[in-house]
Order: structure tokens, then C-alpha cells, then sequence
């Protein structure tokens, strides 16, 4: 079984990495789409800047890649990694209480996945976050991920857009998984001190290991992980698309800033992903990548 592992998690890094590199391919096509129909500031067309990372103690990094100053994009990571190691103290315990099986006896974990989070040029269009992930213990596996978006200025139409794409991608393994991402998503991205939701949703799913200790589950597991992340770009880009030619001005932005300073205390306080970023000692700079180029609080 470890070897079978071995192999599994070459699989599972490698397809992240592949998501990684389409969805950079993709958005730097559509800056070059921007410029081509005078859209956007006035600036050449956005392009990623790339450099490795590493863990602070060692056990694996990753490709860090953020554009900054584009014509639809202000700033955008997208970020691969795979790194293992020891998992301290603090996590150890987070894990058990989990019911995470043999972390005390055996605290080496692993982990790869993609993580992207975009915040646009035009007000009129939606920030948005997505990651897909799998996680090894030599007690447990699992996959997670998720996408959800978040308009400063909401549009109806564009949030049913991107949830019917999403559902779809669901329903094509499990009719039960969008009811029940969703609703995790709505519960996982709420701010609790601001009595309000980050954003209009999507799906989040943690822990999926859909077999437990009664079959072997990963290859259904992660292809549903793979749906997931390959639903992103289709979701995301019409809404884009749709909304850059729309004017906007001091207000929109204004309303622009505010909005992303919710999203910048949700994403300190709150997001399990960060902390756990920052406790394994993965490069800082990698694991605060969601954070807004500017913010404003009223």
C-alpha cells in the first residue's frame, strides 16, 4: 500500500501542477483579450511572474505565481505545491481532533494541491477563490477543495452562472455532493464578527475519503477532485468576460475596497488553509497570496 501510495501521490501532484499551468495559460489569454478590445486600464497586458518556494525546514515547496497590474487581473495567485515532513505539535492536535487515525505515533504527513485566489481590475467583476488538495498521513488520506466568488457588487445572474456550473460538475459523481458542499461552503466562508457571509458561495468539501476503512475509494475520490478543479476556469471566465466592458467609478471601487477588507479578515482570522500554511513553515509569502494588493474598512 505505501508503494501504491508513492505512486498516487506523484499522480495527484502532477495533475495539480497541469491545472496550475492551463489555468496561468489561460488568464494571461485573456489579459492579451482585454488589450486586443481596449479594455480595462490602459497597461499592458498582465503577466505572471514565477519563482520556486520551499518550506522553511525543508520537505518539498512549490511554484508560487502571481500577476500583478494587469488589465483585467489588479492581482492574482496561483500556486502549486507538494511538501512533506512532521506535522508540530499544534497540528498534531488539530488532526486528532479530527479523528485523524495515528498522528500521535506517527506525525509525517503530505500534501499537494493548487491554490488561486484573483482580485480584479473592474469592480463590476467577481473575485474569486479555488483550490483542490490531497492530503497523506500514514493513518489517513483525503482530498478537498472548492470554489467560491466574491462580488463586491453582486449580480443575480452571474452568481447562478457560476453555481450551475458547479453543480454540474457534482452531480456527474454524486447528486448528494452539491447540496451538501454548499451548504459547507456557506458555513465555512461566513465571517462570524461581521454577522455575514464572504461572499455568494460555491462549494467546499474537506476530509473526502468517500471509502473509509471499507473500500478504496481514492481513484473515484480524485476524479471528482480533478471535476472540481477542471469546472473552475468554465465557471469563472464568462462572468469575466461579461462584465469588462462595464463602466465603473469612485463609488464602484470604493465599494471595491471595503468588500476585499472582509475578505482580508476572513482570510487572517479565519481560513484554515492560511494557519496551516504558516504552522508547517511554507514559504509566507506563498501562504499570503490571497491577500488584496489594496483594502479599505469604513
Amino acid at each position: 500500500m505505501t508503494e501504491d501510495f508513492e505512486k498516487r501521490k506523484s499522480l495527484a501532484a502532477d495533475w495539480f501542477r497541469g491545472l496550475r499551468d492551463r489555468i496561468v495559460e489561460a488568464f494571461e489569454a485573456l489579459e492579451d483579450r482585454a488589450a486586443e478590445q481596449g479594455l480595462g486600464p490602459d497597461l499592458p497586458p498582465g503577466r505572471f511572474e514565477v519563482r520556486p518556494t520551499t518550506r522553511a525546514n525543508g520537505g518539498g515547496g512549490g511554484i508560487m505565481s502571481v500577476m500583478r497590474g494587469g488589465r483585467v487581473f489588479e492581482k492574482v495567485g496561483v500556486n502549486w505545491s507538494a511538501v512533506h515532513g512532521t506535522l508540530s505539535s499544534a497540528a498534531q492536535k488539530a488532526m486528532a481532533a479530527r479523528g485523524v487515525p495515528g498522528i500521535a505515533g506517527d506525525p509525517r504527513f503530505w500534501a499537494s494541491g493548487i491554490s488561486l485566489v484573483a482580485h480584479m481590475q473592474n469592480p463590476h467583476t467577481p473575485a474569486v477563490h479555488m483550490n483542490t488538495r490531497m492530503f497523506w498521513t500514514p493513518g489517513a488520506w483525503w482530498f478537498g477543495g472548492g470554489a467560491d466568488l466574491n462580488p463586491c457588487l453582486e449580480y443575480a445572474e452571474d452568481t447562478e452562472a457560476f453555481h450551475t456550473t458547479l453543480r454540474a460538475a457534482c452531480d456527474a459523481h454524486d447528486p448528494g455532493h452539491y447540496p451538501r458542499f454548499k451548504a459547507w461552503a456557506d458555513e465555512y466562508f461566513f465571517v462570524p464578527h461581521r454577522g455575514r457571509a464572504r461572499g455568494v458561495g460555491g462549494i467546499f468539501y474537506d476530509d473526502l475519503n468517500s471509502g473509509g476503512a471499507a473500500r478504496d475509494s481514492w481513484e473515484g475520490d480524485f476524479a471528482f477532485t480533478r471535476a472540481v478543479g477542471e469546472a473552475f476556469l468554465p465557471a469563472f471566465l464568462p462572468l469575466v468576460e461579461r462584465r469588462l466592458p462595464t463602466p465603473w467609478g469612485a463609488a464602484e471601487r470604493e465599494a471595491q475596497l471595503i468588500h476585499r477588507g472582509l475578505y482580508a479578515e476572513y482570510n487572517l482570522v479565519y481560513d484554515r488553509g492560511t494557519k496551516f500554511g504558516l504552522e508547517t513553515g511554507h514559504d509566507a509569502e506563498a501562504v499570503l497570496m490571497s491577500l488584496p494588493p489594496l483594502a479599505k474598512w469604513p
